[in-house]
């Protein structure tokens, strides 16, 4: 079986078909959907591969249209908004079946000196002190709902250690809206930092949607809960590697009208803040689904 983080590596690769034009292919591992991280990371690498080298991407702007099919290859299509003296625009749709599924606006900057300050980092338990994967499969999945002991029971490229990990012990328990959750690759990435920006987009989308369900004692794993990235925003701040502990810092301010709004704030386990984060996601209700086996 391949290891999920050189799968992970794979599907970040592109294949490029003309200028501006580039095809992505997703997991084989039988979701019914494409995976909005995916997308997100595979749409980073097809504007990155446009940028002359020596301009970072700093921010990205996306929203979700129509879902993935991951039985077919996706087409990236780039367009070379703007190359300005210290910024450079570029706009990605990527297509399948003729339509599009995802688009992206991405900015580019030249790194130059300036004014710093950033938010402290909570105080949280580092990684360490927290249950790791071994220990929660052996002492929290029996509780767990089926969806979410299937989901940490397979292989994934992302490790998750969070800190309030009583909340899948809880079901059905509101609680205070937030969630922080330790997260890095399970090996170890290449040195390029572009990987590892690609990496960290890959990861962003990973439990956002989840979070905003926390004040309603909800998660994304319950089969009446109709749930979907709509839109995702990840401004760059400074260096770090996705294959070292990161922690994700999200509350979720706002739910109503079947979305919910998160945000998050990424952290080096030295306390240097790297990049912040912003989703709404459908968080639908479906009592119609209520009784439906799991």
């Amino acid at each position: 079986m391949e290891n999920p983080v050189d799968e992970v590596l794979d599907i970040l690769d592109l294949e490029p078909l003309e200028r501006n034009l580039f095809r992505g292919r997703s997991p084989k591992v039988g979701w019914q959907r494409v995976f909005g991280g995916q997308v997100i990371g595979q749409a980073l690498v097809a504007v990155s591969r446009t940028v002359d080298p020596g301009r970072d991407i700093h921010s990205l702007h996306g929203y979700f249209m129509r879902p993935g099919d991951p039985q077919v290859p996706i087409i990236y299509e780039v367009d070379r908004i703007r190359d300005g003296r210290s910024f450079t625009t570029r706009r990605v749709v990527a297509i399948q079946h003729g339509e599009a599924i995802f688009s992206m606006s991405a900015s580019f900057h030249t790194p130059e000196p300036g004014l710093t300050y950033h938010m402290p980092m909570p105080d949280v338990p580092m990684p360490e002190d927290l249950p790791n994967e071994d220990e929660l499969r052996a002492n929290f999945l029996p509780a767990m709902p089926h969806p979410m002991r299937t989901y940490y029971e397979r292989a994934r490229p992302i490790e998750l250690r969070p800190v309030e990990y009583q909340r899948y012990q809880q079901s059905g328990t509101p609680m205070a809206p937030r969630f922080n959750v330790w997260i890095r690759t399970t090996r170890r990435l290449p040195d390029d930092p572009a990987i590892h920006r690609c990496v960290l987009a890959y990861a962003s989308d990973m439990t956002l949607l989840d979070t905003s369900l926390i004040p309603h004692g909800r998660t994304v794993f319950e089969r009446d809960i109709q749930g979907a990235s709509l839109d995702h925003a990840l401004w760059f701040h400074g260096p770090f590697r996705a294959d070292e502990w990161l922690l994700y810092a999200q509350d979720t301010p706002f739910s109503g009208g079947a979305r919910g709004f998160s945000r998050g704030l990424i952290y080096t386990r030295e306390g240097a803040l790297v990049a912040s984060v912003a989703q709404e996601g459908l968080i639908r209700p479906r009592p119609d689904l209520a009784g439906a086996a799991a």
